[in-house]
């Protein structure tokens, strides 16, 4: 049972987020798994959610890992192909769900990652904590492009599961 790993350092500069998504994408299609996948445009937002939270609130550089293969909710081997992405930074404060209200421009970023991932959580690292969440390869993504029929308007699409998680932002 192999897991690849890859990781990116982000500086504490939000134009890092950018780059941590390009990243992001390349290393997504050297594993296999398309940029017009919806399970790689789940991964893309879910990367840019984290890094942008681990970059804007704790002002510390971070790492952004990602593990392919079979991985399980702390990193250790667990059943079925996972993609897994873990965010750390030097921040010892504790990631806090908020909940947005109507015009609010701010606070959705873990309920995105929430309504998103298959699993997520965060647990201290060194003198700092780390973010994660995981997807499963065959989890609600798959599950949501075999099911939708290949014509339909959105399906997989991230953006309109954002829309459909927060209906009060269309």
């Amino acid at each position: 049972m192999q897991v690849l790993q890859v990781q990116l350092e982000v500086g504490a500069d939000p134009a890092e987020v950018g780059r941590a998504r390009r990243w992001a994408r390349s290393r997504l299609e050297g594993s296999g798994i398309r940029e017009d996948e919806p399970l790689s445009e789940t991964l893309i937002l879910l990367i840019s959610e984290l890094v942008t939270n681990a970059v804007v609130h704790t002002g510390c550089p971070a790492v952004l890992r990602m593990l392919f293969g079979p991985v399980g909710p702390t990193g250790a081997p667990g059943k079925g192909d996972t993609v897994r992405v873990e965010v750390a930074d030097t921040s010892a404060r504790p990631p806090k769900q908020r909940h947005a209200e109507g015009d609010d421009t701010n606070g959705r970023g873990l309920e995105l990652v929430d309504g998103l991932a298959d699993r997520w959580g965060w647990m201290p690292e060194g003198t700092g904590k780390q973010i994660w969440c995981e997807v499963d390869r065959y989890g609600r993504a798959a599950a949501q492009e075999r099911d939708e029929a290949p014509a339909a308007l959105g399906a997989g699409d991230p953006l309109l599961a954002f829309t459909d998680l927060f209906p009060d932002l269309t």
